[in-house]
């Protein structure tokens, strides 16, 4: 089948929806707006001055910025230009921003939108050409200055869709960043699918998750670009809740901890026992919901996603009775964020839903995820070795274990590479026992480890709520947890000690990757050591 490339669609767009808003950003506090013709002029500027530079046929570009409208611009720019773009987490080290650069060969960086550029500076190449975006300009030539007398490139370029478009390098939850290769067609493929399969059609987007990460790009970069849709953005953390209230967009995606954190301002304002005896009477159950949702800024979507991790299922039920419906999706850079998600009518809470149109599934002889359909990378960039070790016989081996119903409905039950060995030879998959302890409100980020110990020990760190309560308190409440968990576990399984950590785990002390999963790896180096004793310390242990 002959599938619409992205710069097809946004000609079309161009042609059709000329004066309609495509991006939407505040800066200061002002939303700034570019129709489809505006955005277009820009991208055909750019366009045009990175062909000025005869730069060598197919070069790679890097784009080094929070999420913005000249973001997606910058992508269209480089695609309409006849190169591959390098998106980049904004928060990484000089160093893995430097190593990055030069494993890609990119030939020159646009740097735009970032939180402190000053600790990343040095990452980049001396020698690399930049251009910086408006608005958050560095000191490099300017995105408005160098496109100021340059004529628009007219032609309406295609790129053959088996063509290079892109290196996504991975967040790197298992070691060095490895960069994902995609051709045009994969974006084509997936988003066309997707898009039909959900339905999507002129959809608002609300993008804050970072657009370097393929969940972002595909849902919220592609997904407007092939629904003719808008997208806003948020400006700061001080402003996303405003900024999302706004933008009331259709199609919304959160992570686990967003989730949370919105449970957690909701019944601060409105504690449980009070929210439980509103949602009990009829006429009031209908407006307190509506409050809540607007409040929220999801009053208006028709799509609510949850992905990049598990998210527990009493919280998706929790929601539920607000009348917000989480579906739960689930995919991975390898496979352009095309494998499994829950519509909206029909959901199995705790299972990330059905495969999507022409995406085979199976599971290995030790229950691995494996997934084979035609939009699969064409391996990881000079990296032959572990290209060959995930893709086998043209399927992906995923690294999630998983299990699935008579339904085809989909369980994600934890990693293969994390299932550990405790010293009595029994294997633990961490993931289902941190879902059941995020049960927990007490609790933030949960980690279960073993390796080397009789039985598991768990790592916490606090949530704001945690924090609050006094050590009693929190002791009792944790105790209590154990007490309810172990009886559920089985006996190789059950919990020996609970250990609060004194460090939070955060994307700047890398215990964390950009998309706010945990790096287990990196948090068994630092807390190894102190395993032993810990299993020989109390019930529950204040680090």
């Amino acid at each position: 089948m002959k599938y619409l490339s992205p710069l097809e669609m946004m000609y079309k767009w161009e042609k059709e929806r000329s004066d309609k808003t495509y991006l939407s950003q505040p800066i200061d506090g002002v939303w700034h707006n570019w129709t489809y013709k505006e955005t277009m002029c820009e991208v055909r500027k750019m366009a045009a001055y990175i062909k000025s530079l005869n730069l060598e046929e197919k070069s790679k570009i890097a784009l080094l910025s929070k999420n913005c409208a000249h973001w997606i611009m910058t992508d269209l720019a480089i695609m309409m230009s006849g190169h591959v773009s390098v998106p980049l987490y904004p928060n990484l080290s000089a160093d893995t921003l430097n190593k990055i650069l030069i494993h890609s060969e990119s030939k020159m960086v646009f740097v735009g939108k970032l939180d402190d550029f000053g600790k990343m500076k040095s990452g980049i190449p001396s020698e690399m050409k930049c251009i910086a975006y408006p608005f958050y300009s560095e000191d490099y030539p300017k995105w408005n200055e160098v496109t100021k007398d340059v004529d628009p490139l007219m032609e309406n370029v295609v790129r053959d869709e088996m063509e290079l478009a892109t290196i996504i390098y991975t967040s790197g939850t298992t070691g060095d960043p490895k960069g994902v290769m995609h051709k045009f067609y994969n974006f084509s493929f997936a988003t066309t699918n997707a898009v039909n399969a959900l339905p999507l059609e002129n959809e608002s987007f609300f993008s804050y998750l970072p657009l370097c990460h393929i969940a972002e790009r595909l849902l919220v970069e592609m997904g407007s670009i092939y629904t003719g849709g808008k997208v806003s953005f948020a400006e700061s953390l001080d402003t996303f809740a405003d900024n999302l209230s706004t933008a009331s967009p259709s199609v919304f995606l959160g992570v686990p901890r967003i989730w949370t954190k919105f449970q957690q301002g909701i019944l601060k304002k409105l504690p449980q026992n009070k929210l439980n005896v509103l949602l009990s009477i009829p006429f009031v159950s209908s407006l307190i919901k509506k409050k809540i949702q607007k409040g929220l800024g999801l009053s208006k979507a028709r799509n609510i996603f949850t992905g990049a991790a598990p998210t527990p299922a009493p919280l998706i039920r929790w929601f539920s009775r607000l009348g917000i419906t989480i579906q739960e999706a689930y995919a991975m850079t390898e496979n352009t964020c095309y494998s499994h998600v829950s519509l909206r009518d029909n959901i199995k809470v705790g299972s990330v839903g059905q495969a999507l149109p022409f995406c085979e599934v199976n599971l290995s002889e030790r229950k691995e995820i494996l997934i084979k359909h035609d939009a699969l990378m064409d391996g990881y960039y000079k990296d032959e070795e572990e290209t060959n070790k995930t893709i086998i016989e043209g399927w992906l081996h995923t690294g999630d274990e998983g299990k699935i119903d008579k339904n085809g409905f989909l369980t994600i039950t934890g990693r293969v590479k994390d299932i550990f060995k405790t010293t009595k030879g029994k294997y633990v998959a961490p993931s289902p026992i941190e879902m059941k302890l995020s049960a927990n409100k007490n609790l933030e980020q949960i980690c279960v480890v073993g390796d080397g110990l009789p039985q598991p020990i768990v790592l916490v760190v606090l949530s704001e709520r945690g924090k609050s309560k006094t050590k009693e308190d929190l002791i009792a409440s944790l105790k209590t947890t154990l007490e309810v968990i172990n009886p559920k576990l089985d006996s190789h399984e059950k919990l020996h000690n609970i250990v609060v950590v004194a460090e939070d785990w955060t994307i700047e002390n890398k215990l964390l990757t950009p998309t706010m999963k945990i790096k287990r790896n990196a948090i068994e180096k630092i807390y190894k050591s102190n395993y032993t004793s810990w299993y020989e310390g109390d019930r529950v242990i204040m680090d």
